[in-house]
């Protein structure tokens, strides 16, 4: 069905030309949804169409909504307010939209073509001298769900993580485990591999801290002590022989990486997410430091008498940008532009979208600026989705000092605790094990989901685990109460397949099939804004206009069959809507509860 704004727009255009002798271009018509302290469903606004009628807001409002109404059925009523001219749409139109467009499953989403835009989305992206935290949770689960959002808004997709397997801050667990590790691996230990390698870098910081209070006892300045720790060095050099490909070092640093992709396997498939390709920063560098020192030789970039190169912002209002060490070894810059180079030339990507926190923001304004420096215009198709960091009630956590809540620790809790609360409630008394373990499951990983997906991503936030397993408010639980519901009325309304919508609908059940109305749009908003909370937010006022809706008018025992088949497609479509607005927020809606 064509959308009603513009079967609005182009009766308001008729009325104008009708009217006023002005054939006036659509776009130039404003309509907009009605104001919740208004009365109607959708308002054309006529202040900026007085110079046509030459009369006051009101009758010219008048004027078009009388005009309107007879020459169309979807126009029910109207009402002028201060130049508002509000329209009700008639019951027909929603009854015609029930009956059609909102019984299909895939309703809302479009599918991509071999001309759709390409969009590469990375997302991730962890560091393999730790597990991964909550910082990370936040990350994969939002860079998964807009993924999802823009392959339903119709575009092609593709999923990749950069894997930062390289650097100073790998040789230190490398370090610690050479010096105190005595053999130690996953399997004798009994430790993931991450959470093992992650136990060796927090080590590393101890000893780093326990020489440079014994360098400041000696009498040293603590910023000498701390630039010249015995240990920091070590791992210095370490690096160094890597970048160098020697034998012992790449072979330990191989061995130790290999535990930690393991166990983030394992943490990935847990939550649900994948990747269609993964990039390794120790396969990209090589090709960031060839184009760097090119951008040397082509005088784009310069470089200092240590050796080291730099690029010079100051023209863009910025500073001067280290993109290679005096000794010859990458920064993280010099990845990323190898890595950006490699993926456009393989894909040629219409967007690329980079998920990494609101702390990185002025690293990608220069990822951006040396690209196109180095002559790659496409650096302009770059975009850095920056979002807050999230917290824990008890405040900011700190991976070196071992401080940090791991994903699968965390999500160990949101299982615990969904149990807990579900026993406490009673819910599902009557399940076998097998069932209730799946629910916990499923209750636990959605209460995660929904209730750090609902937050605009470019908000801090702090994360309550237990808040987020209440079954009341807004939180994943909630909603998946509500589908489960509805399930349960559509297992028991078997006559659903054969429904029409026969009867008059109520106030309660146009404001249901309104609100599903705009659920393609509200995908298409969270698709240009790539803001899951969109998406998460329509779903809890779904389930809440819906539980309302359900309190107030019986479905099974309506007044007639008419009426019980009416209700149960709004039930049915209800349902799909919040299974596919679940599914794109990577959530899980289970049959029972």
């Amino acid at each position: 069905m064509q959308k009603i704004d513009q079967i609005l727009k182009a009766l308001a255009k008729e009325a104008i030309g009708e009217k006023w002798g002005i054939q006036l271009e659509e776009e130039l018509i404003q309509v907009q949804k009605t104001r919740k302290d208004f009365t109607g469903d959708f308002t054309v606004v006529t202040f900026s169409l007085l110079r046509y009628s030459k009369l006051s807001p009101e009758e010219t409002g008048t004027i078009l909504g009388a005009y309107m109404q007879e020459h169309s059925i979807m126009v029910a009523g109207f009402n002028v307010i201060k130049g508002f001219l509000n329209l009700e749409i008639s019951q027909q139109y929603w009854k015609e939209f029930l009956d059609g467009e909102l019984k299909a499953e895939a309703y809302g989403t479009l599918n991509a073509d071999k001309d759709s835009p390409l969009v590469m989305i990375e997302f991730s992206s962890p560091n393999t001298n730790k597990p991964l935290h909550l910082g990370h949770v936040r990350n994969n689960l939002l860079g998964h769900s807009v993924a999802r959002i823009l392959k339903a808004s119709g575009n092609r997709v593709q999923k990749v993580n950069l894997v930062n397997d390289r650097g100073i801050h790998i040789c230190k667990s490398m370090l610690a485990w050479k010096k105190e590790g005595n053999g130690a691996n996953p399997e004798s230990t009994g430790q993931k591999g991450d959470h093992l390698v992650g136990d060796y870098y927090v080590r590393f910081d101890q000893l780093y801290k326990a020489e440079v209070a014994a360098l400041v006892d000696r009498g040293k300045s603590k910023q000498d002590a701390e630039a010249g720790a015995t240990v920091l060095e070590e791992a210095r050099e370490m690096l160094r022989l890597w970048e160098a490909d020697d034998v012992e070092v790449r072979a330990l640093w191989e061995t130790m990486n290999s535990w930690v992709y393991k166990g983030f396997e394992e943490t990935y498939r847990r939550m649900g997410i994948s990747f269609d390709k993964t990039y390794y920063e120790s396969n990209t560098y090589k090709l960031g430091r060839e184009l760097v020192v090119r951008g040397v030789e082509e005088g784009v970039l310069y470089k200092k008498e240590d050796g080291s190169i730099w690029a010079n912002l100051e023209d863009e209002g910025l500073d001067h940008k280290l993109l290679l060490r005096s000794d010859g070894t990458s920064v993280y810059m010099t990845q990323d532009v190898g890595t950006a180079h490699q993926r456009f030339e393989e894909s040629g990507f219409d967007s690329h979208i980079y998920v990494v926190g609101n702390e990185q923001n002025y690293h990608f304004q220069v990822l951006t600026i040396v690209l196109k420096k180095l002559g790659y215009e496409w650096a302009d198709r770059l975009f850095h989705l920056s979002y807050g960091m999230v917290e824990l009630p008890e405040g900011k956590m700190k991976s070196r000092e071992g401080t940090v809540v791991d994903a699968d620790d965390l999500m160990d809790e949101m299982e615990a605790t969904a149990r807990q609360m579900s026993e406490e409630l009673g819910k599902l008394e009557n399940f076998s094990e097998e069932d209730k373990t799946r629910i916990f499951r499923q209750v636990g990983m959605g209460a995660l989901k929904y209730f750090i997906l609902k937050v605009d991503p470019k908000k801090n936030m702090i994360f309550d685990p237990r808040e987020s397993v209440d079954f009341n408010g807004n939180t994943g639980p909630f909603i998946q109460y509500t589908y489960a519901r509805i399930r349960s009325v559509c297992r028991k309304g078997k006559e659903i397949e054969k429904c029409t919508s026969a009867e008059a609908l109520n106030e309660k059940e146009i404001a249901l099939v309104h609100m599903m109305y705009e659920y393609p749009e509200i995908l298409r908003e969270a698709s240009r804004a790539l803001n899951p909370s969109l998406v998460a937010n329509f779903l809890y006022e779904l389930a809440k206009e819906f539980n309302q809706f359900y309190h107030d008018h019986s479905i099974l025992s309506a007044d007639s069959p008419g009426q019980v088949c009416q209700r149960l497609l709004l039930v049915e479509a209800t349902g799909n809507i919040i299974e596919s607005g679940m599914d794109l927020l990577g959530i899980e809606v289970p049959e029972r509860m």
